[in-house]
């Protein structure tokens, strides 16, 4: 499961590069205004003094491999080239990083990718102003002054679980079309322009857009984001193994209709910080996981099934509940404890 969410780039990620003795020069001016930025030049004729100079000696080979190492790339080069030289290594709109054209002149600076969830169009504004170019966004929400829907989702927290649909949403938008939706934790509904939104509730099957920690059948064509409000509170023997504890979560989401997208964080007792295969379970997950201390464990006093076992060999009255409230910021018990033979499990709600 890919959960990553990515935020608008702050510049502390960026490469810039050039070809040309002018795109060198425009090159250091920009690197100067951005912090961390590496600029990338041609080893044969540089002269540049610039700080954190990288060199090449293929273009093509070294942005193969540079780049989905950068949140955002700048090319100052021709459109058509930079066009060539990324397009092999393109994947997703959630996943490709920013990439902006410039030309060496400064006179034109061009969103190229990932306008809106790699925030190239933000960036490319920010240049533009910095070094007094024409910005060129050329996505259609913007040159409409409409929403655009998968903004708002990255600006909410939102993970996007289907991004080949994001497409549906915001065509409805410049058509002027409204959208049927299901949010009924208010996420994303208060975003949406009242002109362009049905009355947002259960009644509008099918959906447009759904926004929900639950597992709903859907068209095909329904966007799905899911808010990140989960926090499942893990307990497990010695030596458990990662299928084990994978196995656990996977039955107990699917028996209470529950999206693993919605998990923010695995909790756990500190005890068990160094489970070999609790680890592992996040990491496959690419979920990140707090460990809580005996006292902070039994402070929790809403746990619904306190473990006799548990207390006696390791000091406290639960472990997977109370962890999991305690990682849901002290929310509601969701799901009470599910177990196998080695594993305990829990699901929490941030409230």
């Amino acid at each position: 499961m890919d959960t990553e969410q990515r935020k608008i780039p702050d510049y502390g990620d960026t490469a810039v590069w050039a070809v040309t003795p002018g795109g060198e020069e425009l090159g250091a001016r920009l690197c100067a205004k951005l912090p961390n930025a590496l600029l990338y030049l041609p080893s044969k004729h540089t002269a540049s003094t610039a700080k954190d100079v990288q060199l090449y000696d293929s273009l093509p080979d070294r942005i193969q491999k540079e780049f989905h190492h950068h949140r955002t790339h700048i090319f100052i080069f021709a459109t058509g080239i930079a066009v060539r030289l990324i397009a092999p290594f393109l994947q997703c709109k959630t996943k490709d990083p920013a990439v902006i054209v410039l030309d060496e002149k400064a006179q034109f600076a061009i969103s190229l990718v990932s306008g809106h969830l790699g925030g190239a169009n933000e960036m490319t504004r920010k240049i533009a102003a910095a070094i007094g170019a024409v910005p060129v966004i050329t996505t259609a929400t913007d040159l409409n002054d409409l929403p655009a829907i998968d903004l708002m989702a990255l600006n909410r927290g939102l993970t996007i679980e289907t991004p080949e649909n994001i497409k549906h949403v915001n065509m409805a938008f410049i058509k002027g079309r409204k959208i049927s939706a299901f949010d009924p934790m208010g996420l994303i509904a208060p975003d949406l322009p009242e002109n362009l939104i049905k009355k947002v509730g259960a009644d509008h099957s099918p959906w447009d857009l759904i926004c929900t920690m639950e597992t709903k059948k859907v068209s095909r064509e329904t966007l799905i984001l899911r808010p990140r409000v989960l926090s499942v509170g893990i307990g497990c023997n010695r030596n458990t193994s990662a299928e084990e504890i994978l196995g656990l979560l996977a039955a107990v989401f699917k028996q209470n209709h529950l999206s693993p997208f919605s998990i923010k964080s695995i909790a756990s007792a500190e005890v068990k910080k160094d489970e070999a295969g609790l680890i592992e379970a996040a990491n496959r997950q690419t979920l990140p996981i707090v460990f809580y201390s005996k006292d902070e464990l039994n402070r929790v006093n809403t746990v619904e099934n306190p473990s006799k076992m548990a207390e006696k060999h390791i000091g406290v009255k639960s472990v997977c509940e109370a962890a999991a409230i305690l990682g849901a910021r002290k929310g509601k018990l969701l799901v009470p404890k599910q177990k196998t033979k080695n594993a305990t499990l829990a699901v929490a709600v941030i409230q």
